[in-house]
Protein backbone atom coordinates (compact mmCIF):
# COMPACT_ATOMS: atom_id res chain seq x y z
CA UNK A 1 0.00 0.00 0.00
CA UNK A 2 2.44 2.20 0.71
CA UNK A 3 4.51 2.12 -2.27
CA UNK A 4 0.80 3.43 -3.83
CA UNK A 5 0.83 6.15 -1.59
CA UNK A 6 4.03 7.84 -2.20
CA UNK A 7 3.62 7.99 -6.28
CA UNK A 8 0.29 9.50 -5.92
CA UNK A 9 1.30 12.08 -3.44
CA UNK A 10 3.95 13.06 -6.02
CA UNK A 11 1.73 13.00 -9.03
CA UNK A 12 -0.73 15.13 -7.08
CA UNK A 13 1.75 17.78 -5.66
CA UNK A 14 3.50 18.28 -9.18
CA UNK A 15 -0.33 18.47 -10.59
CA UNK A 16 -1.10 21.47 -8.27
CA UNK A 17 2.46 22.96 -9.13
CA UNK A 18 1.93 23.35 -12.73
CA UNK A 19 -1.45 24.88 -12.18
CA UNK A 20 -0.10 27.64 -10.20
CA UNK A 21 2.23 28.05 -12.45
CA UNK A 22 -0.02 28.45 -15.35
CA UNK A 23 -2.27 30.95 -13.68
CA UNK A 24 1.03 32.90 -12.78
CA UNK A 25 1.51 33.82 -16.39
CA UNK A 26 -2.01 34.57 -17.06
CA UNK A 27 -2.24 37.04 -14.25
CA UNK A 28 0.94 38.49 -15.36
CA UNK A 29 0.08 38.71 -19.04
CA UNK A 30 -3.47 40.81 -17.98
CA UNK A 31 -1.50 42.86 -16.51
CA UNK A 32 0.80 43.79 -18.90
CA UNK A 33 -1.85 43.66 -21.97
CA UNK A 34 -3.93 46.08 -19.81
CA UNK A 35 -0.80 48.29 -18.79
CA UNK A 36 -0.26 48.69 -22.34
CA UNK A 37 -3.88 49.15 -23.29
CA UNK A 38 -3.46 52.41 -21.35
CA UNK A 39 -0.31 53.35 -22.35
CA UNK A 40 -1.76 53.46 -26.23
CA UNK A 41 -4.94 55.87 -24.88
CA UNK A 42 -2.36 57.60 -23.58
CA UNK A 43 -0.47 57.87 -26.46
CA UNK A 44 -3.21 58.03 -28.87
CA UNK A 45 -4.41 61.28 -26.54
CA UNK A 46 -1.28 63.03 -27.13
CA UNK A 47 -0.90 62.30 -30.76
CA UNK A 48 -4.21 64.27 -31.03
CA UNK A 49 -3.00 67.29 -29.03
CA UNK A 50 0.50 67.30 -30.33
CA UNK A 51 -1.23 67.06 -34.13
CA UNK A 52 -3.14 70.23 -33.11
CA UNK A 53 0.54 71.93 -31.60
CA UNK A 54 2.20 74.10 -33.79
CA UNK A 55 5.72 73.21 -35.35
CA UNK A 56 8.16 75.64 -33.89
CA UNK A 57 11.65 76.39 -36.23
CA UNK A 58 13.59 79.64 -36.86
CA UNK A 59 17.19 81.05 -37.51
CA UNK A 60 19.61 83.69 -36.63
CA UNK A 61 21.55 86.11 -39.23
CA UNK A 62 24.51 87.62 -37.41
CA UNK A 63 27.12 89.74 -39.46
CA UNK A 64 29.82 91.71 -40.26
CA UNK A 65 29.57 94.28 -43.27
CA UNK A 66 32.22 97.09 -44.26
CA UNK A 67 32.01 99.52 -46.84
CA UNK A 68 34.16 101.76 -48.09
CA UNK A 69 31.51 104.55 -48.46
CA UNK A 70 29.59 103.56 -45.29
CA UNK A 71 32.06 102.71 -42.84
CA UNK A 72 32.07 99.13 -40.96
CA UNK A 73 29.69 97.32 -38.15
CA UNK A 74 28.17 94.32 -36.46
CA UNK A 75 24.72 93.54 -37.07
CA UNK A 76 22.12 91.10 -36.69
CA UNK A 77 20.46 91.22 -39.85
CA UNK A 78 18.01 88.86 -38.65
CA UNK A 79 16.06 86.41 -36.02
CA UNK A 80 13.00 84.93 -37.16
CA UNK A 81 10.55 82.59 -34.89
CA UNK A 82 8.27 80.57 -37.20
CA UNK A 83 5.02 78.69 -35.70
CA UNK A 84 2.75 76.83 -38.31
CA UNK A 85 0.86 73.62 -38.16
CA UNK A 86 -2.50 71.92 -39.25
CA UNK A 87 -5.84 73.09 -37.79
CA UNK A 88 -8.06 69.87 -39.68
CA UNK A 89 -7.15 68.44 -42.67
CA UNK A 90 -6.37 70.69 -45.68
CA UNK A 91 -6.79 73.75 -43.45
CA UNK A 92 -3.24 75.23 -41.99
CA UNK A 93 -1.73 78.11 -40.34
CA UNK A 94 1.67 79.91 -40.09
CA UNK A 95 3.03 82.92 -38.04
CA UNK A 96 6.15 84.40 -38.97
CA UNK A 97 8.15 86.84 -36.21
CA UNK A 98 10.99 89.21 -36.71
CA UNK A 99 12.59 89.75 -32.93
CA UNK A 100 15.25 91.87 -34.23
CA UNK A 101 12.68 95.03 -34.46
CA UNK A 102 9.79 92.95 -33.12
CA UNK A 103 7.20 92.64 -35.76
CA UNK A 104 5.01 90.16 -37.53
CA UNK A 105 6.58 89.66 -40.86
CA UNK A 106 3.79 86.13 -41.85
CA UNK A 107 0.27 85.42 -40.42
CA UNK A 108 -2.43 83.32 -42.31
CA UNK A 109 -4.16 80.47 -42.92
CA UNK A 110 -4.51 78.57 -45.58
CA UNK A 111 -7.09 76.19 -47.20
CA UNK A 112 -5.73 73.94 -49.84
CA UNK A 113 -8.47 71.59 -51.15
CA UNK A 114 -7.02 70.93 -54.66
CA UNK A 115 -3.99 70.84 -56.53
CA UNK A 116 -5.19 72.86 -59.01
CA UNK A 117 -6.91 75.82 -56.38
CA UNK A 118 -5.91 76.84 -52.93
CA UNK A 119 -7.08 79.91 -50.87
CA UNK A 120 -4.38 81.95 -49.02
CA UNK A 121 -5.48 84.95 -46.90
CA UNK A 122 -3.77 86.84 -44.44
CA UNK A 123 -0.36 88.55 -44.80
CA UNK A 124 2.48 86.99 -46.73
CA UNK A 125 4.89 87.22 -49.59
CA UNK A 126 3.75 88.75 -52.65
CA UNK A 127 3.71 85.87 -55.77
CA UNK A 128 5.81 88.67 -57.37
CA UNK A 129 8.93 87.45 -59.62
CA UNK A 130 11.00 84.19 -59.16
CA UNK A 131 13.70 85.07 -56.25
CA UNK A 132 10.82 86.94 -53.89
CA UNK A 133 9.03 83.63 -53.43
CA UNK A 134 11.50 80.68 -54.72
CA UNK A 135 14.33 81.89 -52.14
CA UNK A 136 14.56 82.31 -48.77
CA UNK A 137 17.98 84.00 -46.74
CA UNK A 138 18.54 80.62 -45.84
CA UNK A 139 19.37 79.14 -49.30
CA UNK A 140 19.89 82.21 -51.51
CA UNK A 141 22.66 82.24 -53.35
CA UNK A 142 24.43 85.87 -52.02
CA UNK A 143 23.86 87.56 -48.61
CA UNK A 144 20.99 89.89 -50.16
CA UNK A 145 18.08 89.85 -52.52
CA UNK A 146 18.70 91.31 -56.19
CA UNK A 147 18.57 95.25 -56.15
CA UNK A 148 15.81 95.40 -58.66
CA UNK A 149 13.20 93.55 -56.60
CA UNK A 150 14.16 95.12 -53.38
CA UNK A 151 14.07 98.55 -55.09
CA UNK A 152 10.48 97.88 -56.48
CA UNK A 153 8.63 95.23 -53.81
CA UNK A 154 11.11 94.89 -50.86
CA UNK A 155 12.37 97.15 -48.06
CA UNK A 156 13.79 99.58 -50.21
CA UNK A 157 11.04 100.20 -52.78
CA UNK A 158 10.61 103.43 -54.44
CA UNK A 159 7.22 104.25 -53.55
CA UNK A 160 8.23 104.71 -50.02
CA UNK A 161 6.30 101.46 -48.15
CA UNK A 162 8.77 99.42 -46.09
CA UNK A 163 7.19 96.26 -47.09
CA UNK A 164 9.20 93.21 -47.32
CA UNK A 165 7.83 92.26 -50.35
CA UNK A 166 4.90 91.42 -48.35
CA UNK A 167 1.41 92.73 -47.69
CA UNK A 168 -1.82 91.84 -46.21
CA UNK A 169 -4.51 89.92 -48.51
CA UNK A 170 -5.92 87.00 -50.38
CA UNK A 171 -4.34 84.59 -52.80
CA UNK A 172 -5.46 81.94 -55.25
CA UNK A 173 -3.32 79.90 -56.54
CA UNK A 174 -2.98 76.17 -57.83
CA UNK A 175 -1.21 74.23 -60.71
CA UNK A 176 -2.33 71.86 -63.86
CA UNK A 177 0.04 69.21 -65.23
CA UNK A 178 1.18 67.47 -62.71
CA UNK A 179 4.69 65.19 -63.62
CA UNK A 180 7.32 63.65 -61.45
CA UNK A 181 6.19 65.47 -58.36
CA UNK A 182 5.80 69.17 -59.69
CA UNK A 183 2.96 70.54 -61.59
CA UNK A 184 4.33 72.12 -65.34
CA UNK A 185 1.82 75.10 -65.56
CA UNK A 186 1.36 77.39 -62.13
CA UNK A 187 -0.71 80.22 -61.64
CA UNK A 188 -1.51 83.25 -58.39
CA UNK A 189 -4.02 85.49 -58.67
CA UNK A 190 -4.24 87.77 -55.57
CA UNK A 191 -5.20 91.00 -53.99
CA UNK A 192 -3.86 93.08 -51.67
CA UNK A 193 -4.09 96.56 -49.19
CA UNK A 194 -1.10 97.86 -51.27
CA UNK A 195 0.25 99.41 -48.16
CA UNK A 196 2.90 96.58 -46.98
CA UNK A 197 3.12 94.60 -43.64
CA UNK A 198 1.15 95.46 -40.76
CA UNK A 199 -0.43 98.82 -42.28
CA UNK A 200 -4.20 99.29 -42.42
CA UNK A 201 -4.96 100.39 -46.01
CA UNK A 202 -4.94 104.11 -46.70
CA UNK A 203 -7.41 104.09 -49.77
CA UNK A 204 -10.59 102.35 -51.38
CA UNK A 205 -8.33 100.86 -53.90
CA UNK A 206 -6.95 97.52 -53.67
CA UNK A 207 -3.76 96.38 -55.44
CA UNK A 208 -3.62 93.21 -57.74
CA UNK A 209 -1.40 90.87 -58.90
CA UNK A 210 -0.70 87.96 -61.37
CA UNK A 211 1.73 85.39 -62.31
CA UNK A 212 2.60 82.76 -64.34
CA UNK A 213 5.21 80.12 -63.72
CA UNK A 214 6.16 77.31 -66.23
CA UNK A 215 7.92 74.00 -65.58
CA UNK A 216 8.72 72.31 -68.62
CA UNK A 217 11.34 69.82 -67.21
CA UNK A 218 12.91 69.44 -63.81
CA UNK A 219 14.96 72.42 -62.27
CA UNK A 220 14.15 74.72 -65.16
CA UNK A 221 11.55 77.91 -64.98
CA UNK A 222 10.06 80.51 -66.80
CA UNK A 223 8.12 82.81 -65.48
CA UNK A 224 6.06 86.17 -65.78
CA UNK A 225 4.36 88.33 -62.70
CA UNK A 226 2.37 91.70 -63.15
CA UNK A 227 1.39 93.70 -60.17
CA UNK A 228 -1.19 97.29 -60.58
CA UNK A 229 -2.27 99.23 -57.93
CA UNK A 230 -2.96 102.29 -55.85
CA UNK A 231 -0.93 103.60 -52.87
CA UNK A 232 -1.30 106.22 -50.10
CA UNK A 233 -4.00 108.50 -49.19
CA UNK A 234 -4.17 110.26 -52.63
CA UNK A 235 -4.03 107.23 -55.01
CA UNK A 236 -0.64 107.35 -56.19
CA UNK A 237 0.19 104.80 -58.93
CA UNK A 238 2.21 101.85 -58.28
CA UNK A 239 2.50 99.46 -61.20
CA UNK A 240 5.50 96.55 -61.33
CA UNK A 241 6.43 93.73 -64.24
CA UNK A 242 8.88 91.60 -64.39
CA UNK A 243 9.97 88.61 -66.53
CA UNK A 244 12.72 85.95 -66.30
CA UNK A 245 13.67 82.43 -66.44
CA UNK A 246 16.15 80.24 -63.73
CA UNK A 247 17.65 76.31 -63.91
CA UNK A 248 18.86 74.73 -60.72
CA UNK A 249 19.86 71.19 -60.73
CA UNK A 250 22.90 69.29 -60.45
CA UNK A 251 25.67 71.53 -59.46
CA UNK A 252 24.73 74.59 -61.31
CA UNK A 253 22.21 77.51 -60.69
CA UNK A 254 21.19 80.10 -62.87
CA UNK A 255 18.75 82.40 -62.30
CA UNK A 256 17.69 86.21 -64.35
CA UNK A 257 14.96 88.01 -64.00
CA UNK A 258 14.15 91.55 -65.99
CA UNK A 259 11.93 94.24 -63.63
CA UNK A 260 9.96 97.70 -64.62
CA UNK A 261 7.76 99.76 -62.64
CA UNK A 262 5.77 103.16 -63.19
CA UNK A 263 5.41 104.84 -60.04
CA UNK A 264 3.31 108.09 -58.96
CA UNK A 265 4.88 110.73 -56.91
CA UNK A 266 3.63 112.31 -53.72
CA UNK A 267 1.58 115.86 -53.79
CA UNK A 268 2.41 115.70 -58.04
CA UNK A 269 1.19 114.54 -60.93
CA UNK A 270 4.51 113.91 -62.15
CA UNK A 271 5.34 109.68 -62.76
CA UNK A 272 8.79 108.15 -62.54
CA UNK A 273 9.51 104.63 -64.48
CA UNK A 274 12.17 102.23 -63.26
CA UNK A 275 14.17 99.67 -65.01
CA UNK A 276 16.37 97.26 -63.78
CA UNK A 277 17.30 93.38 -64.39
CA UNK A 278 20.27 91.07 -62.49
CA UNK A 279 21.36 87.97 -63.60
CA UNK A 280 23.38 85.04 -61.55
CA UNK A 281 25.47 82.22 -61.78
CA UNK A 282 26.31 79.56 -59.20
CA UNK A 283 28.05 76.35 -59.33
CA UNK A 284 28.12 73.88 -56.41
CA UNK A 285 31.66 72.58 -56.04
CA UNK A 286 30.36 69.87 -53.46
CA UNK A 287 27.74 69.96 -50.54
CA UNK A 288 29.15 72.06 -48.56
CA UNK A 289 31.16 74.89 -50.78
CA UNK A 290 29.02 77.05 -53.07
CA UNK A 291 31.00 79.98 -55.16
CA UNK A 292 28.48 82.45 -57.16
CA UNK A 293 28.56 85.71 -58.94
CA UNK A 294 26.17 88.67 -59.89
CA UNK A 295 25.56 91.24 -62.06
CA UNK A 296 22.48 93.82 -61.32
CA UNK A 297 21.78 97.57 -62.05
CA UNK A 298 19.17 99.44 -61.17
CA UNK A 299 17.41 103.07 -62.71
CA UNK A 300 15.10 104.72 -60.32
CA UNK A 301 14.13 107.16 -63.18
CA UNK A 302 14.68 106.66 -66.93
CA UNK A 303 13.92 109.94 -67.61
CA UNK A 304 17.12 111.17 -65.51
CA UNK A 305 19.20 108.22 -67.16
CA UNK A 306 22.84 107.11 -65.95
CA UNK A 307 22.97 109.79 -63.35
CA UNK A 308 20.27 107.91 -61.05
CA UNK A 309 21.41 104.29 -61.73
CA UNK A 310 23.52 101.65 -59.33
CA UNK A 311 25.37 98.81 -61.21
CA UNK A 312 26.85 96.42 -58.43
CA UNK A 313 28.67 93.31 -59.41
CA UNK A 314 29.08 90.74 -56.35
CA UNK A 315 31.19 87.79 -56.12
CA UNK A 316 30.56 85.49 -53.19
CA UNK A 317 31.11 81.69 -51.33
CA UNK A 318 28.78 79.70 -49.54
CA UNK A 319 30.06 77.30 -46.68
CA UNK A 320 27.89 75.01 -45.16
CA UNK A 321 29.32 72.27 -43.18
CA UNK A 322 26.52 71.43 -41.28
CA UNK A 323 22.72 71.56 -42.33
CA UNK A 324 21.85 74.34 -39.54
CA UNK A 325 24.82 76.07 -40.29
CA UNK A 326 25.95 78.45 -42.78
CA UNK A 327 28.44 81.12 -43.62
CA UNK A 328 28.59 83.32 -46.28
CA UNK A 329 31.06 85.94 -47.94
CA UNK A 330 30.31 88.77 -50.39
CA UNK A 331 32.27 90.90 -52.08
CA UNK A 332 30.64 93.74 -54.32
CA UNK A 333 31.80 96.83 -56.52
CA UNK A 334 29.26 99.64 -56.42
CA UNK A 335 28.98 101.88 -59.06
CA UNK A 336 26.50 104.46 -58.25
CA UNK A 337 25.86 107.70 -60.81
CA UNK A 338 26.14 111.29 -59.64
CA UNK A 339 21.96 111.43 -58.68
CA UNK A 340 21.52 108.25 -56.26
CA UNK A 341 22.91 109.76 -53.48
CA UNK A 342 25.35 107.25 -52.74
CA UNK A 343 29.63 107.31 -53.41
CA UNK A 344 31.07 104.32 -55.90
CA UNK A 345 32.90 101.90 -54.11
CA UNK A 346 33.58 98.79 -52.58
CA UNK A 347 31.71 96.29 -49.80
CA UNK A 348 32.78 93.40 -48.31
CA UNK A 349 29.73 91.92 -46.14
CA UNK A 350 29.95 88.40 -43.86
CA UNK A 351 27.01 86.57 -42.21
CA UNK A 352 26.43 83.58 -40.08
CA UNK A 353 22.93 81.62 -39.80
CA UNK A 354 22.21 79.15 -37.79
CA UNK A 355 18.69 77.88 -37.54
CA UNK A 356 16.80 75.51 -35.79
Amino acid sequence: MKKFILPLLMLFSTSVFAQSNDQQPESDTAALEERIATLEKKSTTWDKIAAHLPSISGYVQAGYKWSEYDGSSFEIKRARLNLKGNIVSKFSYRIQLELTSPKIVDTYLQYSPWEQLNFKLGMFKIPFSIESTGSTPLNLEVIDYAMPLGRLMGYNDVSGLKASGRDTGLNLFGGFIKRDGYSIINYDLAVFNGQGINIKDKNDSKDFVTRLRIIPVEGLMVSGSYYWGEYGEQYEKRERYTAGASFDRGHLSLRGEWFGGTTGVKDSKAEYDSRGWYVLAGWRICDKFMPAVRYETFTADTSVGAAIRQSNIIAGLTWQPIKHFRFQLNYSYEDCGSKTGKRSGNTVYAVCSASF
